[in-house]
């Protein structure tokens, strides 16, 4: 979940640089650092903990000079450290990166480069990078940018990078592979950002790097090219964040702003997609004789968003006559699964962005399988890679955990049931009606929920102390237990479970005494 921001333009780097960091702190981070071009070359800070740490540095010891990278790490390879957090440096000093993902192959690259004469100070897979460039260099590349290339494809795994060179002062170098990158274009100043709210104050415009794109920012533009330096025309789009969505609105978390968000959420997700107490998809792309004729349907998705779409699952079994399956991307796409070519994936992620349910997209795709996605976020990798999207609107989710976004794929999930039931002829009108009806009175019961916050903290307060929790349903509220049990690890790091209600009696009912809470 680390977060990357760099700025090039004519206002000092520094404060941008940690502001915009500041508004990524949601993604979690143990350390925080950044790289500023000085008039001596590229300067540096990093400090474990918290970003006041860093702005504290900052403030001993400020560090005045334009553009610059910074960055927040969740340590993967090394401990939490200052020397193992970012940016890293080649070994002259004259490179410096930020990233997110993990090399995969950095231990091989690592030897060859020890072997080369490189020196290594810290535990991470990221420092391979700076050292790899360095070395294209001494081995005759003909200019930083296929210096960039050149290592790049070296290595394997994710990356969103975020580079700086010495002897070029007013350009940041960016690239992606399987992590997300963006590119904001503000007036006569441009950006990169792992996510659009930690710049969007500045910005206007938006480029969403695609996997194996490298980016040129310096005050003349953005240029884009692949890893073979062919040039790349990236699309150009409006930002559709407002600035103050990205804040907190007096709420004293991120997660308790969207927690209070839901009922306007779906209260939207409802107009938008209803007409005349029948749901209206227009943008699914689909016509009424595709599902009238499709057999299966397939739904992958990761976290929070597979039990969203376990609900969809069972939801629109019960309410047509397909065969639904749900699977998790992590396994999906290191299986060998049996999909044939007219069965309809359904792809499902907040950010659109998530790794391993691309890669199950994209295995459904070598199958010859129509795409749907449910998501959040125009312009992202799930989007542009679907053939139909049913979007959830929920706004920027900044909170860790999610709330208005889960809830929002459940909505989609049921509008989605009631269109293809209608579709298919197996749902009348008036049963349509009767279920949005329904949809439609859920607003409201979430804030009677809301208006009750102290007999909720009165639970609370009388089992946050247990061991664990258990969490149990059936049916449609299995998928809400399981849901439960993940928010209750997330958020208060006690242990809890979830378990579809009938097999408690087979085996996890020796766990139950009188300090267990089961909900």
């Amino acid at each position: 979940m680390c977060g990357i921001v760099g700025y090039v333009g004519q206002k000092q780097a520094a404060p941008l640089l940690l502001d915009g960091l500041k508004r990524l702190e949601y993604r979690g981070y143990d350390s925080g650092g950044l790289a500023v071009h000085t008039a001596d070359g590229i300067a540096y800070r990093k400090r474990m903990g918290r970003l006041t740490e860093l702005e504290k540095a900052l403030g001993r010891e400020p560090i005045a000079g334009r553009p610059g990278i910074g960055h927040t790490r969740w340590a993967t390879h090394g401990e939490p450290s200052e020397r193992n957090s970012h940016p890293h440096l080649d070994g002259s000093g004259r490179i410096a990166v930020v990233h997110n993902g993990i090399i995969e192959n950095y231990q091989t690259l690592r030897d060859e480069l020890t072997a080369a004469g490189h020196t290594f100070v810290s535990e991470t897979d990221t420092e391979v990078i700076p050292h790899l460039i360095e070395e294209a260099l001494k081995q005759g590349a003909p200019d930083f940018e296929a210096a960039i290339r050149t290592a790049l494809k070296q290595a394997r795994g994710a990356y969103a990078l975020g580079i700086l060179f010495q002897d070029q002062p007013d350009t940041v170098y960016a690239a992606r592979l399987g992590s997300p990158l963006i590119v904001g274009l503000g007036q006569d100043e441009y950006f990169i950002a792992s996510d659009v709210p930690a710049i969007v104050n500045h910005i206007d415009r938006v480029i969403y790097l695609n996997d194996g794109e490298l980016a040129v920012l310096n005050p003349e533009g953005v240029r884009l090219q692949n890893l073979d330096g062919e040039t790349v025309t990236g699309e150009i789009k409006p930002v559709e964040i407002a600035p103050e969505a990205a804040e907190m609105a007096g709420f004293e978390t991120f997660m308790l702003k969207e927690i209070h968000e839901q009922p306007r959420v779906l209260r939207s997700l409802i107009a938008q997609h209803s007409k005349d107490d029948q749901v209206a998809l227009p943008d699914l792309n689909f016509e009424d004789a595709y599902f009238s004729n499709l057999q299966r349907i397939m739904i992958v998705s990761c976290g929070t968003a597979y039990h969203a779409a376990m609900y969809g699952q069972f939801l629109i079994e019960h309410l047509t006559n397909l065969a639904v399956e749900t699977d998790l991307g992590s396994e999906f796409r290191y299986r060998s699964p049996r999909i044939e070519p007219d069965t309809l994936f359904v792809a499902v992620s907040q950010s659109g962005e998530t790794a391993d349910t691309l890669a199950s997209l994209r295995l459904a795709r070598e199958k010859n399988c129509k795409i749907l996605s449910i998501c959040n976020v125009p312009g992202s990798s799930l989007v542009r890679e679907s053939d139909a999207v049913l979007f959830t609107n929920a706004g920027p989710e900044i909170g860790v955990a999610s709330t208005k976004a889960y809830t929002a794929q459940l909505m989609s999930f049921a509008l989605l049931g009631i269109h293809i039931g209608r579709a298919r002829n197996e749902i009348s009108a008036e049963h349509a009606r009767e279920l949005i009806q329904s949809l439609e009175a859920i607003p409201d019961a979430i804030h009677y929920v809301l208006e009750r916050a102290e007999q909720i903290r009165e639970i609370a307060d009388k089992h946050h102390d247990g061991p664990s929790a258990l969490y149990l349903g059936r049916r449609f509220n299995y998928p809400t237990a399981l849901e439960g049990a993940l928010k209750n690890k997330e958020i208060s790091y006690q242990h809890a479970e979830g378990y579809a209600a009938g097999e408690m009696k087979h085996g996890p009912i020796a766990l139950i005494n009188e300090y267990l809470p089961v909900i």
